[in-house]
């Protein structure tokens, strides 16, 4: 695969902050915005990153503990933040509706696909499967900017099963922020609670991430990425603890003393030259718009990687993927329009809105519906119809 980008980082994202302005407080996922404010991957190929360190539900899978697979599955949701820590404050691509990614990893045992499957709100749904696991998550996406820090928001419920054991564990994110837009050291941080829960067994693992702390005004803190995990039994009572960083390491701390540490994960270096050059991506991250004999002439014409937009600002040409981006956008109003006069409703082609008892947020397709306990599943179709090469002739 891939080991860089075909041009580093081109256009300026500090020429969009007047935009930023005047949409202070307002959903950014609804604000047209200049193609050098994104970085050149879609949200759908985001949602593939959280699994960059895989092989810590493949370790779960093996434990015979259900504490032990609880406290592996929490280190997972945590390390899903690793690569952000040298991310330069752009953000992902807005999917098209009905957009879609797949991505087959033989090295990492998992296939993984995702379709943007409403529009207005932005929702986005994803299902990864291997030998060990089942992975999924249905979730709006939103980012508001405040005057001085950015705001990026998940609301969504992550699933995770294994193979060969009971264990449903869920668990949903906190806020992610990018401190000091407009003056002083650029940071990102994440900050908030996420719950960990094993419904099988009751255990749950309690998740802070705790804010920065130290340094000046304008400054980056000194202290910051802390994160502490705190698991109990299914009688509330703490067996375990976690702690580290999210952009470094998580150990465990061996009779919850703090006296002995032992290390259950470690971030991996960017493994790209001059990564900052590079909007900061991770060799994992570089290789998720590759092309690769795996998905040549094999992907629908709906994947992510086909987006001419994206194609023409990976490769460094901002005008042409800034026009391009306009005249797509343009083509999918035209094509809602015409939905709407006719009557037809745009469904995703690869996952259903279904009950589930575990889902808390709103995931509907119209705003105000009440949707609470319904979310988005994967139907079980679109592999098979990849092995068939018949993809639907109606695919937009």
């Amino acid at each position: 695969r891939r080991k860089t980008l075909p041009s580093p980082s081109v256009g300026d994202p500090a020429s969009a902050i007047s935009i930023f302005r005047k949409n202070v407080g307002k959903d950014l996922s609804q604000v047209a915005m200049p193609v050098s404010m994104n970085e050149p991957i879609s949200i759908l190929q985001k949602a593939c990153e959280d699994l960059e360190y895989s092989e810590l539900l493949d370790k779960a899978s093996s434990m015979d503990d259900p504490m032990d697979r609880l406290m592996y599955v929490a280190v997972f949701a945590i390390s899903s933040y690793a690569s952000s820590q040298y991310r330069t404050g752009r953000k992902p691509f807005n999917p098209m509706l009905t957009e879609t990614y797949e991505n087959i990893r033989p090295d990492k045992g998992f296939r993984f696909i995702a379709e943007k499957v409403s529009h207005h709100p932005l929702v986005i749904a994803a299902h990864a499967d291997s030998k060990n696991y089942k992975y999924w998550q249905a979730s709006k996406v939103k980012s508001k900017f405040w005057g001085k820090s950015m705001e990026f928001m998940t609301e969504g419920t992550f699933h995770v099963t294994f193979t060969g054991h009971d264990d449903h564990y869920t668990y949903f994110k906190p806020s992610s922020w990018m401190r000091n837009m407009i003056a002083g050291e650029k940071y990102l941080e994440h900050v908030g609670e996420m719950k960990v829960q094993d419904h099988t067994s009751g255990a749950y693992a309690s998740v802070t991430f705790k804010e920065g702390t130290g340094g000046g005004l304008f400054g980056a803190p000194t202290k910051r990425d802390e994160v502490v995990a705190t698991l109990y039994d299914s009688q509330g009572k703490k067996c375990r603890r976690v702690v580290g960083k999210w952009s470094e390491l998580m150990a465990e701390e061996v009779d919850m003393n703090g006296s002995t540490l032992s290390i259950l994960w470690h971030a991996n270096p960017p493994h790209v030259k001059d990564y900052q050059k590079y909007y900061g991506f991770t060799r994992f991250c570089v290789e998720l718009n590759e092309i690769t004999a795996i998905e040549d002439h094999k992907l629908p014409k709906t994947d992510s990687r086909l987006r001419p937009d994206q194609s023409l600002y990976e490769q460094g040409h901002v005008e042409e993927a800034d026009k391009e981006k306009q005249r797509i956008e343009q083509l999918q109003r035209e094509r809602r329009k015409e939905y709407e006069q006719k009557g037809i409703e745009c469904k995703p082609r690869w996952f259903k809105l279904e009950n589930d008892p575990f889902e808390e947020f709103q995931l509907a397709p119209v705003e105000g519906q009440e949707s609470k306990g319904l979310s988005w599943h994967y139907n079980g179709n679109y592999w098979q119809t990849r092995e068939s090469g018949q993809w639907p002739d109606d695919l937009p």
